[in-house]
């Protein structure tokens, strides 16, 4: 079963790829999307048949990701799911036309490096650490202030976006605000896989609503959507996924873990090989641009050539009388 959720991890990395750079293809023909009208927003994004057709591959992608959670612990599952940005720089390099710098291309290696480690130190014993649930008052004890830093965070990086002379922003303010909620929207996921069942169909349902699961899914949802094309449609796909891949799956390793009570490795080369596949894919966050020296440079202003000088300014009074003590 561990071998079946590996594969269903590499599908989720496919679909989860292609999902991103259709939109983001999609997102270039659209006016400017604006996180004040949400509306406004979902009526461009409907109303374009190649976002659409990313947006299937996303749900797609959603679904492999519930077959992940049940057969692979969280630490593992994201610690392949993060092998996906080197599908993503690929794809947005040859479709989307995105220059990749030298630290982007130093990062596929660490990101390969990262999937080799984490797959390394599976065994079929994983199995029975899976958790399928994790106390409400926990999850929420993380989901609650996760939600708000990112919300706080993203509406920060809009704040100095609008900064008139500013340096182009990669994205990574933003990748690291979408992170955050994608990671709480990875817990959920992760809650609502292990509450799926076919044998009470009526009662799984029952008890899955009685859950904060499917009401987190919907916040995450509803919100990331608007934040994240929004966020698309000014960053290139080759940062701003990235970060937000690392930061989710940072997030969801570590909170993951702790809500849903699933042990690491007692094995310490395992546990070893875990911890460190995971601490190369955050480095791979850290090694990642914060400004796009590619984007135009913000117009300066400059006067007129016919423009008259412009006045010359009156002494103030205190500078008078320091010119007079002297």
């Amino acid at each position: 079963m561990l071998w079946w959720g590996v594969a269903a991890a590499l599908l989720a990395n496919v679909l989860y790829s292609t999902g991103f750079v259709l939109e983001k293809r999609a997102l270039s023909t659209l006016p400017a999307l604006s996180t004040r009208q949400p509306a406004r927003v979902v009526r461009h994004l409907l109303s374009s048949p190649l976002w659409l057709g990313g947006s299937l591959a996303l749900a797609a992608g959603f679904a492999a990701q519930l077959a992940v959670y049940r057969t692979l612990p969280i630490a593992a599952a994201q610690g392949i799911f993060i092998s996906g940005l080197v599908l993503l720089l690929l794809l947005s390099s040859a479709v989307l036309g995105e220059r990749t710098s030298g630290r982007e291309r130093q990062s596929i290696v660490a990101i390969l490096v990262a999937l080799g480690l984490v797959v390394a130190s599976l065994q079929d014993d994983d199995a029975q650490a899976i958790a399928r649930t994790a106390p409400p008052a926990t999850l929420l004890a993380i989901a609650v202030p996760s939600l708000a830093a990112g919300l706080l965070l993203y509406g920060s990086a809009e704040r100095r976006a609008k900064r008139r002379h500013r340096l182009p922003t990669a994205g990574v303010p933003y990748g690291v605000a979408i992170g955050l909620l994608y990671g709480v929207s990875s817990l959920a996921i992760k809650g609502v896989s292990g509450l799926l069942t076919t044998r009470d169909i009526p009662g799984a349902a029952a008890e899955l609503f009685r859950s904060p699961y499917p009401y987190l899914l919907l916040f995450t949802g509803a919100t990331g959507l608007v934040l994240s094309q929004t966020a698309l449609q000014r960053c290139r796909a080759s940062v701003i996924v990235p970060v937000c891949s690392t930061v989710t799956c940072v997030f969801t390793v570590a909170c993951g873990t702790v809500a849903f009570g699933e042990p690491l490795p007692a094995e310490p080369v395992r546990l070893a090989l875990r911890l460190g596949g995971t601490a190369v894919a955050l480095s791979v966050l850290l090694a990642l641009p914060r400004h796009d020296h590619d984007a135009p440079a913000p117009a300066r202003e400059t006067a007129p050539a016919n423009a008259p000088d412009p006045p010359a300014e009156s002494p103030s009074p205190l500078t008078e009388l320091s010119h007079e003590a002297r």
